[in-house]
């Protein structure tokens, strides 16, 4: 589990412009960001650097509380969004607090492609998708509804594939896994039907449109 950022990293992102997300900071401060996946640098001059859905999803969190002498800060997420692919361990969570971290890491999501598209497009994935493609599809589904698959509960699951720029989606049902197709092509992804030749199990193949 990554370790939790420094109380100065902390302070550049909660000094991070409300709209838009700009960070200000050492060369140093911003290199850790960007490593820890809290932040990208543009890549268009002047190479600004902004918050991702999860430095998003971080500030909003609030300032962390500051533990006593010799308290060791316990072990939790430190209120970064994570998606939920499906098929983990512990049940997905539920109810308006969940929902509310989705819509927001959603929403970051796309002033995320706003700002790195070219075109300022937020109709299609941007690069930190193509490098995250699991995260960004799950987040996709989450976002539009869908449940994810739990111990106890069906759902969907993403998983990456061999394939370059494309995971698999499986549902319990034709229903559900045409469901997640629509939502994921409103998304901006490209998604057609399959059949796993040894299994014949069903699956969605979703690649991020580029145009």
């Amino acid at each position: 589990m990554a370790r939790p950022p420094t109380a100065a990293q902390r302070r550049v992102i909660e000094a991070a412009d409300p709209v838009t997300g700009r960070l200000k900071g050492t060369e140093a401060q911003l290199a850790a960001l960007v490593k820890r996946g809290l932040a990208f640098r543009h890549p268009r001059p002047p190479h600004d650097h902004f918050l991702t859905p999860a430095g998003r999803r971080l500030r909003e969190a609030g300032p962390a509380p500051s533990p006593g002498p010799a308290v060791q800060a316990p072990a939790a997420d430190g209120g970064v969004f994570a998606a939920r692919a499906g098929g983990e361990e512990t049940p997905a969570k539920t109810g308006p607090a969940r929902r509310r971290e989705v819509h927001s890491a959603w929403q970051g999501l796309l002033e995320l492609r706003r700002m790195t598209n070219r075109d300022g497009a937020t109709d299609r994935p941007c690069d930190w998708e193509r490098t995250h493609l699991v995260q960004a599809a799950a987040l996709a589904l989450e976002a539009d509804g869908h449940r994810p698959a739990g111990p106890d509960a069906d759902g969907y699951r993403v998983r990456a594939t061999p394939q370059p720029e494309a995971v698999a989606v499986y549902a319990a049902d034709g229903a559900a896994l045409r469901a997640c197709a629509v939502t994921l092509e409103r998304a901006g992804w490209q998604a057609g039907e399959h059949t796993e030749p040894r299994t014949r199990a069903r699956y969605v193949l979703a690649s991020p449109r580029r145009a």
